[in-house]
């Protein structure tokens, strides 16, 4: 009877034993999962913190950029406003002097329309004065310049330029030779076609095609006569001007300046 006790004493003890183990077991569990739980949890905030530190870093990264992007932007517009300002200045000045030089037009225009008259006449002059040569490509050059003077659609700069252009295709004139064909009135006789050379304003020489009559301006005369004395020199002065030979000295007669 007491080993029955005694072995019943023993299975209650080893039951409570067990008991006591696995609820020890179970409190050990359930205290590693909550310190699991506890560091994943603080884990998971620490990566939060993270994060938000990440933003935090990224946000002051673009603001740096940014200002420094503006700076950048301000001195570019520092220089560019400088040299504008410059510009500016200059363009000032340029103005300040156009309305001077557009207060003193009515002035210049007063002048020089009386000085373009007198221009004009002079040449008109010194070609009815000249010997005759192209007399009407000459004399309708001026009467053009005449007609220009009336126009309001024509600047005075025009005007200016186009009364120095016939002067100065009267003054070429007297440094180059020229050969073309007129219909001559020669000493009273009926006007025919002849050959013309012209040198210079020196001398004004006249052929028939088939070389037998020859002749030149006389000056003093004021009219063309017959001269057969430089007939050859003639015509070779006509070749040379025609750029058929070689240019070489011509003996012709030449009227003498005046006062000699």
């Amino acid at each position: 009877m007491k080993r029955c006790i005694s072995s019943s004493r023993r299975i209650t003890a080893a039951v409570l034993a067990t008991s006591v183990i696995a609820f020890s077991g179970s409190v050990f569990a359930q205290s590693v999962d909550q310190v699991l739980n506890a560091d994943q949890r603080r884990l998971n905030l620490a990566q939060q913190s993270q994060a938000r530190i990440n933003d935090v870093v990224d946000g002051t990264r673009s603001l740096e950029d940014q200002y420094r992007a503006i700076n950048k932007e301000i001195d570019g517009l520092k220089v560019y406003n400088r040299l504008m300002r410059a510009q500016v200045e200059g363009q000032t000045a340029t103005l300040e002097d156009i309305g001077l030089s557009m207060d003193q037009v009515d002035v210049i225009n007063r002048q020089i329309y009386p000085l373009m008259e007198r221009m004009i006449d002079g040449l008109d002059q010194s070609v009815r004065l000249d010997i005759p040569f192209l007399m009407a490509e000459r004399v309708e050059r001026i009467n053009k310049l005449k007609e220009i003077m009336s126009l309001s659609n024509v600047s005075v700069a025009e005007k200016f330029r186009k009364v120095m252009e016939a002067y100065q295709i009267e003054n070429d004139y007297g440094a180059t030779s020229d050969y073309y064909t007129a219909t001559l009135e020669v000493e009273g006789d009926t006007a025919r076609s002849f050959n013309v050379l012209r040198i210079g304003r020196v001398g004004l020489y006249f052929q028939s095609d088939d070389a037998k009559l020859t002749g030149r301006w006389d000056k003093d005369s004021s009219q063309y006569v017959y001269d057969n004395s430089s007939r050859n020199e003639v015509r070779k002065g006509m070749r040379m001007a025609r750029q058929l030979i070689a240019p070489e000295l011509i003996r012709v007669p030449v009227s003498a300046a005046e006062g000699v």
